[in-house]
């Protein structure tokens, strides 16, 4: 065994030890983290909806009727009517045959790829795709050949002549270090001309994107795809699903061990969730609110010169380059009271340590204001 102590020392000396902090207060925009409040640019909860009042009344009342626990796995006695109730009106909204729920989008991702693959399958996976499809594609045990982010061409180059019988697709919809946002459409053609399996991970997509908030794939036929969604990030809850047809849902029950191994999500946190998407669908406010944050901040980090990504998702990188300067302006942001966190490798590439601005819906003018004037002072400081 390696001589942990000398690797923790190693990660430290390199900038890339990683650590904990503590949040003492709810989701909001200004929470209490290490006893300090501070205004946060850090959460995935982009709707502003994991302390909204009725999905908070939502899940009181469910623990009330149903208690804390699923007690058991899906497939023994945790599938409440709660669950029944979520996975239909998920289906419905998404415009697909059937919703299966997850306990996490990690176990997700694992459980959809593992069933789906073997080691007859090859899977062509974007080179920036979350760890967990990453994994997921791994422990599959199917071949493993990985396309340049978001390069149809290259894609095709490797697909091409291929003859294993089961292909697989793999790829995030909103990339979340980066922000991009996957060619859907042109997957899926790739897809349907190379007789392959399209499965895309629309956790940082779904409720965001799109006019009703569907996601990426809002404007693509969903049935010809498999979606990954989590409801831990717009949904303001927890868990996640897979979307697909009907036949591929009923495979994943028999042969997704992620969900099969494992109990249920509480049925309350189910019922705050449906109350969730109904927030989702009626108040469109949000989305268009968010997107006009998004601009306001590229043009402020615009007129300040400040190098930004070409991301138009709540997801707004600021690359610094090294991971010692990327935690030097975190730092200073911080003394500002303002929380922006510095990511590091492997989490990313080397050499592209970043900040990783995140906005919320919630936020106003006035604190990207704060943000990018703070900014411009803490990366002014590293010449």
């Amino acid at each position: 065994m390696k001589d942990l102590a000398t690797e923790l020392d190693k990660l430290n000396e390199k900038n890339l030890f990683r650590s904990r902090r503590v949040i003492s207060s709810a989701q909001q925009i200004e929470p209490v983290i290490d006893g300090q409040k501070v205004l946060s640019f850090c959460s995935n909860d982009y709707l502003g909806l994991a302390n909204d009042p009725r999905v908070v009344e939502s899940l009181i009342q469910a623990t009330s009727n149903y208690g804390t626990g699923a007690g058991a796995s899906h497939l023994i006695t945790g599938h409440h009517a709660c669950h029944a109730k979520l996975e239909e009106e998920l289906a419905e909204f998404l415009g697909c045959e059937k919703v299966l729920l997850f306990s996490t989008g990690y176990m997700a991702n694992l459980g959809v790829v593992s069933a789906l693959g073997s080691h007859n399958s090859i899977i062509f996976a974007d080179r920036l795709n979350h760890a967990s499809l990453n994994d997921a594609a791994i422990q599959s045990r199917a071949k493993l050949s990985r396309y340049k982010h978001i390069k149809m061409n290259h894609l095709e180059e490797l697909i091409v002549g291929k003859d294993e019988n089961n292909k697989l697709i793999l790829t995030d919809g909103v990339f979340s270090m980066d922000g991009t946002i996957a060619p859907v459409s042109k997957l899926q053609s790739m897809a349907k001309k190379y007789h392959a399996t399209l499965i895309i991970d629309d956790a940082h997509g779904i409720g965001v994107l799109g006019k009703l908030g569907k996601g990426c794939t809002e404007d693509i036929l969903v049935s010809e795809t498999i979606l990954v969604g989590t409801l831990g990030k717009a949904f303001g809850t927890f868990g996640a699903f897979v979307a697909a047809k009907q036949e591929i849902i009923e495979w994943l029950i028999q042969r997704a061990h992620s969900y099969i191994y494992t109990t249920a999500l509480p049925p309350a946190i189910a019922e705050a969730t449906r109350t969730s998407l109904q927030l989702i669908k009626t108040e469109s406010w949000r989305r268009e609110n968010l997107q006009e944050l998004i601009e306001y901040f590229r043009e402020s980090c615009k007129r300040k010169n400040i190098t930004f990504s070409d991301s138009f998702t709540p997801i707004q990188p600021i690359i610094i380059g090294n991971s010692e300067d990327t935690l030097k302006v975190s730092e200073e942001l911080l003394k500002s009271g303002i929380l922006v966190p510095a990511i590091r490798p492997p989490t990313i590439p080397q050499n592209t340590a970043r900040l990783r601005v995140s906005l919320c819906t919630l936020h106003t003018k006035e604190h990207i204001n704060q943000l990018t004037h703070a900014l411009e002072r803490a990366i002014s400081k590293l010449s």
